[in-house]
């Protein structure tokens, strides 16, 4: 019987003369490119300046990889700068080699275009549910990196799904295992379902207003943290979670709590801009606040009103004009 496995590229590097391409950096990019192409499709879409999420786009981008190579580099402090260290401090800056921090990427990224928003005078969480699919979107297809360096890679196993690692990039004491979860599958598909999830609950539930990114940061939490059980590198252990897991529990938990706060707080979809421009979103949406708050005040306001009329005292009985006159007629007699 011929045995079931998904194979590992025999090498993640071509030269191009003497430029290097490697596997796991064009995997970011090209997961960059797509949602890039997206984000500015759907902002365009909402009646806003695609040259703004252009800007945005790029600047965040560029912040948000230098902030996931520090989270990296935060929790492999010991691999570059702890005694005995295994590689020299420089190699920090060797980010082709793999070691890419989501969570980092999310943080240093969204704080940039938060403050590139403050600038251009947007509304930071209408922007950020457009971007919201687009970065799920390149998340997964940023994970084929790791299947071209052959890491972050899951426990032994024999399904048929399961990914042939070469010895030389096995984990210590993995080494009489040949085929392990492929767990940069998992992750992957996991992020597009999650795509298709939030397009559907924005269409149909009319998700905004930053709720959109809310639902993002959870749904994405919930496939890191159960890809974490599975994984096998080594990381620092706390408590019996690793490091990336009780991130991941932090940032679903901070997602939930936001969720519930928009709800709250900031109900209803991002609505479109004006032909005209001349109102802009929060003016929208405040008049449509206003309608909804008076379409629920109506059956008050009609109960008070007809509760007001039976109060007041009925009408006293006519004076009947011709008894008076009769009155008035005897008096003189």
């Amino acid at each position: 019987m011929i045995p079931l496995y998904l194979p590992s590229p025999s090498h993640g590097v071509w030269y191009l003369g003497p430029i290097p391409i490697r596997g796991y950096a064009l995997s970011i990019l090209v997961g960059i490119i797509v949602a890039f192409i997206l984000a500015v499709h759907r902002w365009k879409k909402w009646g806003e300046s695609p040259e703004q999420m252009e800007n945005i786009a790029l600047l965040s981008v560029i912040i948000g990889i230098v902030g996931a190579r520090a989270y990296w580099v935060v929790i492999e402090w010991d691999r570059y700068f702890g005694q005995g260290h295994t590689e020299p401090w420089y190699h920090i800056f060797y980010v082709w080699e793999g070691g890419l921090g989501i969570w980092g990427g999310i943080t240093f990224g969204f704080i940039t275009a938060w403050l590139l928003c403050r600038h251009y005078k947007i509304h930071f969480l209408r922007m950020a549910d457009a971007v919201a699919p687009a970065f799920l979107l390149a998340q997964g297809i940023g994970r084929l990196g790791n299947w071209w360096n052959q890491e972050l890679y899951g426990y032994p196993s024999t399904l048929p799904w399961a990914l042939e690692i070469d010895p030389i990039h096995r984990v210590p004491g993995y080494a009489q295992f040949s085929t392990f979860h492929p767990t940069f599958l998992y992750e992957m598909l996991w992020d597009f379902l999650g795509v298709a999830v939030l397009l559907l609950l924005e269409k149909k539930l009319k998700l905004g207003r930053g709720k959109l990114f809310a639902t993002y940061i959870i749904i994405y939490a919930v496939g890191r943290f159960l890809v974490e059980l599975l994984r096998i590198d080594p990381v620092h252990v706390y408590f019996g979670l690793r490091v990336n897991s009780w991130a991941t529990l932090l940032g679903g938990v901070a997602g939930v709590v936001l969720l519930a706060l928009l709800v709250k707080f900031r109900p209803g979809p991002n609505l479109p801009k004006t032909v005209t421009g001349a109102a802009d979103e929060e003016t929208a949406q405040a008049v449509t606040d206003e309608k909804a708050g008076d379409s629920q005040s109506e059956p008050d306001a009609s109960a008070a009103s007809a509760e007001a009329d039976s109060e007041q005292p009925a009408d006293k009985d006519p004076v009947d004009v011709t008894d008076m006159t009769d009155a008035a007629a005897k008096a003189e007699g």
